[in-house]
């Protein structure tokens, strides 16, 4: 590439830039949202003791797998509204609202179905089941109303309004609190009711913020030509759920991956069970940032997609791929010395505190290759490319990360940490091989192959 070329390239890089962050800030802050929920449960539910966050580390786990599926199948609709947006199709906007949220509301069902037809694996994992029952049960319900809540999510995303789904989204957030401390605790005539408090609180909660989102889209002005009428067919909701379906399993793969990571842990006890929660509650807030770029880049994407810009294809990914190294980079290095006082402000169990401890550090090291992965997912999404990614995933976790973490967590000395060595390896195969099949896509559509 000749000098001149080459500046002019780096230079679309970063005009794609301020954009990009500036429709992710909104979107990390979104998808926090619903991440801190579980962040909120965790640390208003660990003074109950060690058992208790067991119990949630393994319900949380379930729920993860869950609804990163549904984020999967669903996250679809929002390619197909910012397609729309692009082309200025407010009709298209208007059936993929409506039709997805059926297909919304039918995957919430399902997924509340499945969990709750999981809950025999409590007892494998020797826990309280009688205990474990009442936090189970309220997280299963509370499948619904996010599955409806992310279409309009996604709707105020592809139109240009990430805003408004963060006000709605921590409006969650923010009645989930005080509902938490007054349903675990009690207060005056209001008995505390523990653990059972919290899931009540977090389903009321997000049913409240998905009322709100409604009631806005419903009524407000600048939703009108997005509220378009649409006959809602039970092909269209087949079509959406097939198109969906392959990055629903590519979510699925990556979260059931960790569930089952998860049990493996259990073996080693509710200690490990509580290190492990304690880890995933924190990195889960991190990984907001490259999954609201992801979320970013597909919707940019799908936007110049939709308009016929191919040329922006390759800045915008470039622009992407390169901002989430460097954040990633420095949550690396912010959790290697920060791991251990997080721990001990989430536990003061002495051992639980030295193995979360080690698997900060470990979790730490593969920040890199997890926000990479992610983006690539997100930018293959935008393209919708779906099935390609899944049989990746599938590969990555499941065929590399699983089988490695159980060896080195069984027949080596490292234990509990080898199951995150494991994660680390899988990682960073999905990290070289997304990427490299979105630049190949670009080159496609700009007809270089």
């Amino acid at each position: 590439m000749a000098p001149l070329e080459t500046k002019r390239h780096i230079g679309r890089i970063i005009a794609e830039l301020p954009s990009l962050i500036k429709l992710s800030i909104p979107l990390v802050l979104g998808l926090s949202a619903s991440s801190l929920i579980g962040v909120t449960d965790t640390i208003m539910l660990a003074p109950l003791g060690t058992d208790v966050l067991a119990i949630v580390s393994l319900v949380m786990a379930v729920h993860m797998l869950l609804t990163a599926m549904l984020y999967g199948v669903i996250s679809v609709v929002g390619v197909s509204m910012a397609s729309g947006f692009g082309a200025r199709d407010a009709r298209m906007v208007s059936s993929a609202v409506r039709h997805g949220m059926m297909t919304a509301l039918i995957c919430g069902v399902l997924a509340a179905t499945i969990m709750l037809s999981l809950m025999p694996i409590v007892r494998l994992m020797g826990l309280d089941a009688a205990q474990a029952r009442l936090y189970w049960v309220p997280m299963a319900l509370f499948m619904l109303p996010f599955s409806v809540f992310l279409v309009l999510k996604s709707l105020l995303d592809a139109t240009d309004r990430p805003w408004l789904a963060v006000g709605f989204a921590f409006l969650g957030v923010a009645i989930n609190v005080p509902l938490n401390y007054l349903l675990i605790y009690g207060l005056g005539p209001i008995p505390a009711l523990g653990i059972l408090g919290s899931g009540i609180a977090s389903v009321l909660a997000e049913t409240i913020a998905l009322a709100a989102a409604f009631f806005y889209w419903r009524r407000a002005l600048p939703m009108r030509r997005f509220r378009l009428r649409a006959v809602v067919t039970r092909k269209g909701v087949w079509q959406q759920f097939l198109q969906g379906l392959p990055l629903g399993i590519s979510y699925l793969a990556e979260a059931g991956a960790v569930a089952m990571a998860t049990f493996i842990l259990g073996w080693f006890g509710a200690g490990a069970l509580a290190a492990n929660q304690i880890v995933n509650s924190i990195g889960a807030t991190l990984y907001m940032l490259p999954l609201g770029m992801a979320t970013a880049v597909a919707i940019r994407i799908a936007q110049a997609d939709g308009s016929g810009q191919p040329e922006r294809l390759r800045p915008i990914g470039m622009a992407t791929f390169g901002f989430v190294a460097l954040w990633m980079l420095a949550t690396m290095v912010a959790l290697i010395f920060a791991g251990r006082s997080i721990a001990e402000l989430l536990s003061k169990d002495a051992p639980v505190v030295a193995l979360a401890s080690s698997m900060f550090v470990v979790v730490a090291l593969m920040q890199v290759a997890d926000g990479l992965q992610s983006t690539g997912l997100g930018a293959l999404r935008g393209l919708n490319d779906t099935k390609w990614p899944s049989v990746v995933s599938i590969i990555s976790y499941w065929l590399l990360a699983l089988p490695l973490g159980y060896f080195l967590a069984f027949h080596t000395s490292v234990g509990p940490l080898g199951v995150w060595i494991g994660f680390a390896a899988g990682l960073s195969m999905s990290a070289i091989v997304l990427p490299l099949r979105f630049f190949r896509l670009v080159r496609m559509r700009e007809g270089n192959v």
